[in-house]
């Protein structure tokens, strides 16, 4: 099994980059986990479409050859980052050629915060939706207090949330197994 790591942040030392490494240490036998870079796409712009950005390209085809995706998603300003978005535009064009229709996905999101990016999983879960991905409701994930749970270079060091992540990594992968 194939499973894509998206991460909704750029930065260099990003909780959600961080969060999702974790779930690449953790993933069982016989379940490959890569994680995409987003930060090369450029705005997404229609008119682009004619001649597609090597980057869109290269990220929609490597969503089309995953059997699953994982989305960490932080939350800016109670939305949804803006680089992100970005991808699911560029990803789920020209109209009609999604890379997302029919592909099972997973989000969550990381925090130094309270609240665990709630709002931002709700606004990507609806528009991997749209964009034709399903999307996998339970069990939600939403860590929060992140330097509490991670090293300051971002090595998990929480075993509570190491259980947590081998729940959600099961629950994802017969999730996935159920569109082979």
């Amino acid at each position: 099994m194939n499973i894509l790591g998206i991460s909704g942040s750029l930065r260099a030392q990003s909780f959600n980059t961080h969060l999702l490494r974790a779930v690449q240490a953790r993933v069982p036998e016989g379940v490959t986990f890569t994680i995409a870079e987003i930060g090369a796409l450029p705005l997404y712009n229609q008119d682009l479409e004619a001649n597609f950005p090597e980057p869109a390209t290269k990220l929609k085809e490597s969503i089309q050859a995953a059997d699953g995706i994982i989305i960490a998603t932080p939350e800016y300003g109670r939305s949804v980052p803006g680089v992100l978005k970005n991808a699911i535009d560029w990803t789920s064009r020209p109209y009609g050629m999604s890379a997302w229709t029919g592909k099972p996905v997973y989000v969550l999101g990381a925090t130094d915060g309270a609240v665990g990016t709630a709002v931002a999983q709700k606004e990507v879960r609806s528009d991997i939706t749209t964009a034709g991905g399903i999307v996998l409701g339970q069990p939600e994930f939403y860590l929060a207090k992140f330097k509490e749970k991670f090293s300051e270079a971002g090595t998990l060091t929480d075993e509570n949330t190491g259980s947590h992540i081998d729940n959600a990594l099961a629950a994802f992968i017969a999730f996935v197994e159920k569109f082979k």
